[in-house]
């Protein structure tokens, strides 16, 4: 019979495959369509991540950097900064692929009005495939450090999952509506399978949450900051202040 360990985080993984499963596109903008708009959510859903990024993400990297050290014993080069590093290197990756996309936005364009994919989507999904699969794989450790870390966890990347969907949905239009959006779901389940197959050592596990670290920050100012006029100060303000709250009585 299965255990919690097994079944809890693979409901949780199915949470978060919905997410991107059952809200693609148009679907997303007419769920809760007048009863608050989706600038507001996209708001508010960037304050509970930045609140995640600030008061769990970034303090656990200090302690996955003790592992690291440890296991190095002293003989690892720039031993002191490796954890962040890697953390850099994730941001620098994101980005650029943002980059990429957008720099190709016009040529984009006129692939979807043939109905094609051309390279930039495919590099698009391919990236937040992989970011999503790690975020799928850490699942089983946030069970490890019980129920409530695994809950506050699931919450906050299903809102984080929601504006990315919501982001890559109006970038790609119908590529990401017609099959992109499943790709993503997949690619969660199959990080939590690995996760449920593969036990990987306290160093490696480090690594892996170092370069999560630097895709959250980085998705989260790309694709969830308001960064025009259309932006609500107010419910990303106070929505990112409860969080911390939760995070911190957590």
């Amino acid at each position: 019979m299965a255990t919690a360990r097994q079944l809890l985080p693979l409901l949780a993984a199915i949470v978060l495959a919905c997410v991107f499963a059952l809200q693609a596109g148009a679907r997303e903008e007419g769920f809760l369509k007048g009863v608050w708009g989706p600038r507001r959510r996209i708001s508010a859903a960037a304050g509970v991540s930045v609140a995640y990024v600030f008061v769990d993400i970034l303090p656990e990297l200090a302690t996955q950097n003790q592992a690291l050290r440890a296991s190095a014993q002293g003989g690892m080069l720039f031993a002191e900064q490796r954890i962040y590093l890697l953390t850099l290197l994730s941001f620098v990756v994101m980005y650029g692929i943002d980059h990429i996309v957008l720099s190709r936005r016009e040529q984009r364009q006129a692939s979807v009005e043939r109905g094609e994919r051309d390279a930039a989507y495919r590099l698009h999904i391919a990236g937040y495939a992989a970011y999503s699969a790690l975020i799928g794989y850490l699942l089983t450790e946030r069970l490890e450090r019980g129920h409530w870390a695994l809950g506050v966890y699931v919450l906050a990347m299903a809102v984080h999952f929601v504006v990315v969907n919501h982001s890559l949905s109006e970038e790609h239009g119908v590529l990401y509506c017609r099959q992109g959006h499943w790709l993503l779901a997949a690619s969660v389940l199959a990080g939590w399978a690995v996760s449920a197959t593969v036990t990987l050592s306290d160093p490696t596990f480090a690594r892996l949450f170092a370069l999560l670290a630097g895709g959250v920050v980085i998705t989260s100012l790309r694709s969830e900051l308001p960064d025009d006029r259309n932006g609500r100060f107010w419910p990303f303000c106070f929505s990112s202040v409860v969080f911390a709250m939760v995070l911190v009585l957590a």
